[in-house]
């Protein structure tokens, strides 16, 4: 699926009650909707700044992995670089 901006009607970004941490809500012209935890969207956006600012990078690759050590409080599925 190729998203492209008119496609979108809206997006949402908030902390839902009862949450700590955003959500990312894309509400499409014909209302369907996806929505995004905060994890997913820094993980894009943290890759996406790296490609559009390293001066040798043109490709990243985030590959999910489920991690048996990590840092205390972060989730067991994390996106990670190749």
């Amino acid at each position: 699926m190729n998203i492209t901006n008119d496609m979108v009607k809206e997006v949402l970004m908030d902390v839902p009650a009862g949450h700590k941490h955003i959500r990312t809500r894309i509400i499409f012209q014909d209302n369907t909707e996806i929505i995004f935890q905060e994890a997913t969207i820094a993980n894009v956006a943290r890759a996406y700044v790296t490609l559009k600012t390293h001066p040798q990078k043109s490709c990243i690759r985030l590959t999910g992995r489920n991690l048996r050590e990590r840092k205390q409080g972060f989730a067991d599925w994390q996106l990670l670089e190749e």
